[in-house]
């Protein structure tokens, strides 16, 4: 493309493409359509459909339309309504974003208002770190500052990627680009003026759109496991009605023929005909096996169990005010299901804060101090009497301040050594407030530490760094700066005093500098590698510190030989190396620094629970290894027992070829053999893909949890995907199922929330195929005594209110209010969640006891009433064996069986439960006397025919015994069979359950301060992971700030993009 010409760019085929993006899935207009055609893509809800069609013929249907019709418009009217506020939800959230302060295409930088055409930018909605990254343009376009309607450059680059790769081409010039000069959609742009930048790539071609993955409609295993019933239920209703018409053939060709006197068949009705409508008639009678009503149902136990998270105050974070929140109401069972989470570090794990923590200088150890009890017995440190502190910083041993302030050497110098050897720029907008730009979190905390120790990092220009140094105002003048990279881990820097003197100050990883040291250290040096062995047991990154001084004949020599190497056109690198190791030699060891990369409140806890309960936990980061494996040892996810240490480092050919088709067997493999894995530098498209891999040859239930864009892919490739809300940004919560504030309430979300709705999910499903089942079978054995004719065993005006009112708030009250054990139970015992892994609640042998359990119930309900009522008289000598009694003497049997069932099945009672158990009885008979009275039969003579039966039937004892009967050789053989299965086979639950009646409840669980442990292992952490900004500070145009010049100040953030 070509800057400043929109026209070129419009007649390129390839180069235009707008910024828009889509995250809604409707518009006004294709709603309704697309809804529909959704819903209807769910098996149940076109079949019922199709059964509304049928009961449209007159020919087949023996029932009303209404009973099917209602039913139906109110579950496709309340899924609807659901999807409708879901999909605005998250268009509102979108255009809110959209409208903050984030960039929203990828940019190519071209000239900024900061020295050397930097832009400061946080990409915490990217990868979830809050420090900032700095971003530079090339030199070519920067000199044109805000001119830059004189650029006619022409780009090219690659397709969209996850790489940048390019050229800019200027004046005949070609200029290489790379991620460097490039801000990616979703950065925040801080402490920079102005910039302007060139377009690259749009809307879904934006690295964060390409990295996002696609979203997928997710269904819960419970879900799939309906399907597959559903087909089989199908199947067995087919069979039914199958076995129903060829009965009705038989029935019509022996014994049909001896009533057609008084019943004559229809013109052209033979008993084929028959037959084949009979079995019509027969999918209309037994479709109960499927009610409709099921998916409501869920639909309203799902929503609760969701109100259930979002108003659960144990889950609320009130620091930032944000509450945990259910973002989907389809999957909440699915949470007590989970055999693997995957997640992010920066930002979930840790706080992203690092602080100084500890140290040891001269070999004494300074740092937290803490009692018998564990807990702290000093107050913080006050720095009061250092007017440049930074009131945030925290420190709690006096002594250290004592030390530095009465003039010790060792003290005073170990923090001058921080307070110049590294790469910090400062900024200073009003006089006393320091604000400084790190390229680590890391090497931020240690200059803030020297900052408030007496030792003020203030300013530096390309020849000079000024501290104040315990109030006193000192410049030293910077000769060179030795850079870190990861070969080398150390920096250092040769500064010269006032006085005159040359010193070296290094710091870096304790092997390497331990390598470089003066033999008379070896005192020194064993002390030192005490307290790191004590800081690392910790989980504290550590470094080491040492200084050298310098003479000055060598280092004129030095300075010569540095230019010459510096400016060498082959072998420059080669030539460094050896002059800095040269140099680096026959140190003096001052000692060691311990920043704690603080982990959020109780992750060690959530980990060791979420542990226990047989959930295994793969740490997905784009970390370096030794930083994913200290947070490992922090975590309590690795420990020093562990001898065999494996990291899939994705950096490595190996680790990218490893997620290739022909490796990734082995790769799962090995890392379902191992206790703990941690993959590190892996991208936003390779987590997602470990997630896959999971998914595909595991056959598990997976969890992915992260904060940043980084993390949406994995995020939505995993069954549930939770979004940590805070100050990382809104990308990974937009694209989650579940949000909340800190990892530790996981542990509630999974063991709590989770374990509940997916027991209460396996109780409801078994409790409603019971009952219906049981309902359907009643026809089944009716059919044999009236001809195989569809007529109905029920009452119409029951058969259409049974699921809808007389059986819907009992079970819908077990369902939402039901638990085994409460939370602190589930707490102390995370073992109970383990049946919910093995799916042990609801499958299909459990499905087929119900069927079993409902054939049984059915036989029962059906033959006792019709024997009980044979040749049966009233009290007067009256014939009450009708037709319309024995409807009513069944129904009311059945209502009453399954009432009972379910009072068996309930295990917590609340006064909910009872209103609606009893209260749903009292309705059924209500309603009954109402509709079999006198008064509705003269209004709607056709509608309710079954005048007086109600009291004529229900005003004899043989009935009442009847139905007290046929109740208890329903209940007994359940009773007797759970007696049998506990005292021989208990469940967790049994067993948790009878230890509940006997023990307190238990208290809450104390919080434990993370237990010390002796570790060799340590690393340096206090540099980022690229090449530090040595080469930058000490630029010579380093201080030229650039105004301005022209029309005016940029502050909207759609200004900052070049016309393409």
């Amino acid at each position: 493309m070509r800057a400043n010409d929109r026209p070129f760019n419009l007649s390129y085929h390839y180069a235009v493409s707008n910024n828009a993006i889509k995250t809604s899935k409707y518009n006004i207009f294709t709603f309704l359509p697309l809804n529909l055609f959704e819903q209807f893509r769910r098996l149940a809800n076109a079949y019922f459909l199709f059964l509304f069609i049928l009961q449209l013929i007159p020919q087949i249907s023996s029932l009303s339309w209404f009973t099917t019709a209602v039913p139906l418009i109110l579950v496709l009217s309340i899924t609807a309504v659901k999807d409708a506020s879901d999909d605005i939800f998250l268009y509102m959230i979108v255009k809110f974003i959209l409208l903050s302060s984030i960039l929203s295409a990828d940019l190519l930088l071209l000239s900024s208002s900061e020295p050397l055409n930097l832009v400061y930018v946080e990409t915490a909605e990217l990868d979830g770190e809050t420090n900032l990254k700095v971003k530079q343009a090339l030199t070519v376009t920067g000199d044109m500052g805000d001119n830059i309607d004189e650029l006619a450059g022409f780009t090219a680059s690659q397709q969209p990627s996850g790489q940048v790769q390019g050229t800019l081409t200027v004046n005949g010039q070609t200029y290489a680009l790379d991620n460097d000069k490039v801000l990616l959609r979703g950065c925040t742009l801080r402490n920079t003026e102005w910039c302007f930048g060139l377009v690259i790539f749009g809307g879904p071609d934006t690295k964060l759109m390409q990295n996002s993955g696609k979203t997928t409609f997710k269904r819960t295993s419970i879900d799939h496991l309906m399907n597959v019933l559903v087909l089989c239920i199908f199947g067995f209703l087919a069979s039914m009605c199958t076995v129903m018409a060829i009965s009705n053939a038989i029935w019509e060709v022996r014994e049909g023929s001896v009533f057609t006197a008084f019943l004559p068949r229809e013109p052209g009705v033979d008993a084929a005909l028959s037959s084949f409508l009979s079995f019509w008639s027969y999918v209309i009678v037994l479709n109960t096996v499927v009610p409709i009503s099921l998916y409501v149902s869920v639909e309203i136990i799902r929503l609760g169990n969701s109100f259930y998270i979002d108003w659960d105050r144990k889950m609320y974070y009130p620091k930032n005010d944000t509450p945990a929140q259910a973002r989907t109401t389809t999957l909440n069972e699915e949470l007590g299901q989970i055999k693997y989470i995957f997640s992010d570090k920066t930002g979930t794990l840790t706080q992203n804060i690092m602080t100084f923590n500890r140290c040891s200088i001269n070999g004494k150890g300074y740092g937290e101090l803490f009692d018998f009890s564990g807990q702290r017995n000093t107050d913080k440190v006050d720095f009061l009497w250092n007017h440049l502190a930074d009131p945030k910083f925290i420190f709690h041993d006096h002594s250290l301040v004592e030390t530095v302030r009465a003039g010790n050497p060792e003290a005073q110098a170990f923090f001058r050594l921080l307070a110049l050897c590294h790469t910090v720029m400062p900024e200073e907008k009003k006089e006393g407030e320091l604000n400084y730009q790190a390229q680590s979190p890391d090497e931020g905390a240690l200059v803030t530490a020297a900052r408030n120790f007496g030792f003020v990092f203030r300013s530096r220009t390309p020849e000079t760094i000024t501290v104040v140094e315990m109030g006193k105002q000192v410049t030293y003048e910077l000769l060179a700066v030795l850079d870190f990279n990861n070969v080398r881990k150390r920096m250092s820097v040769i500064v010269c005093s006032p006085e005159g003197k040359l010193t070296l100050y290094c710091k870096g990883a304790d092997t390497i500098i331990y390598e470089r040291l003066h033999p008379s250290c070896n005192k020194l040096m064993k002390v030192t590698t005490d307290h790191l062995n004590e800081y690392a047991g910790d989980g504290l990154r550590t470094l080491v510190l040492a200084y050298k001084d310098l003479d000055e004949d060598y280092m004129d020599d030095w300075k010569k030989r540095h230019h010459e190497a510096s400016t060498a056109m082959d072998g420059r690198e080669e030539r460094l190396d050896e002059l800095y190791e040269e140099i680096e030699k026959d140190l003096q060891l001052l000692g060691a620094t311990a920043v704690e990369d603080k982990l959020q409140d109780g992750v060690p806890q959530t980990i060791e629970q979420l542990a226990k309960a047989d959930i295994k936990i793969w740490v997905l980061t784009g970390d370096k290894q030794e930083t994913a494996e200290n947070i490992g040892y922090s975590c309590n996810m690795l420990r020093e027992e562990m001898k065999d240490v494996f990291i899939v480092a994705a950096n490595t050919a190996e680790g990218a070829f490893a997620l290739e088709k022909d490796l990734q067997l082995e790769l799962l493999r090995t890392a379902c053999m191992c206790q703990t894995v941690i993959c590190c530098r892996v991208t936003p498209l390779q987590k997602a893909q470990v997630v896959q891999l999971v998914k595909r040859y595991k056959q598990a239930v997976t969890l992915a949890i992260g904060d940043g864009a980084n993390d949406v892919s994995m995020i939505k490739a995993a069954h549930i995907g939770v979004g940590i809300s805070g100050q990382e940004g809104m990308q990974a919560v937009l694209s989650s199922d579940f949000s909340f504030a800190q990892f530790r309430y996981l542990q509630r979300l999974l063991l709590v929330h989770g374990r509940w709705s997916y027991l209460r999910m396996c109780k409801f499903l078994r409790y409603f195929f019971y009952k219906n089942f049981t309902f359907t079978f009643v026809h089944f054995w009716y059919a044999f005594f009236c001809g195989f004719s569809a007529q109905t065993v029920y009452d119409e005006w029951f058969i259409t209110l049974y699921n809808l009112v007389y059986t819907a708030l009992p079970v819908l009250g077990m369902s939402l209010f039901d638990q085994d054990v409460n939370d602190r139970w589930s707490f102390q015992y995370p073992q109970l969640y383990s049946p919910g892994q093995l799916n042990l609640y609801f499958n299909k042998k459990a499905f087929v006891r119900c069927m079993m359990h409902s054939c049984y119930s059915s036989l029962i309900l059906f033959f006792i009433p019709w024997a009980a009522m044979y040749d049966t008289v009233r009290d007067d000598g009256k014939d009450i064996a009708d037709y319309q009694s024995f409807a009513l003497l069944a129904q009311t049997c059945l209502l009453v069986v399954v009432n009972i069932q379910l009072c068996l099945d309930t295990h917590y009672w609340t006064a909910v439960n009872q209103f609606f158990v009893w209260g749903s009885l009292a309705a059924y008979f209500a309603i009954t006397f109402t509709m079999y009275s006198n008064g509705m039969f003269l209004i709607f003579t056709s509608a309710f025919p079954f005048i007086g039966t109600a009291r004529n039937s229900l005003n004899q004892p043989n009935v009442w015994l009847t139905i007290f009967l046929t109740s208890l050789l329903c209940t007994l053989p359940v009773v007797a069979f759970r007696f049998i299965l506990i005292q021989l086979w208990p469940t967790i639950n049994d067993k948790m359950r009878h230890k509940v009646r006997k023990e307190a409840l238990p208290a809450p669980a104390p919080r434990r301060l993370p237990t010390r442990r002796i570790s060799t292992r340590r690393s340096g952490y206090a540099f980022s992971h690229s090449q530090g900004y040595g080469d930058l500070v000490t630029s010579r145009r380093f201080l030229l700030k650039k105004p301005l010049k022209s029309r005016l100040a940029l502050t909207n953030i759609e200004s900052f993009y070049c016309e393409a």
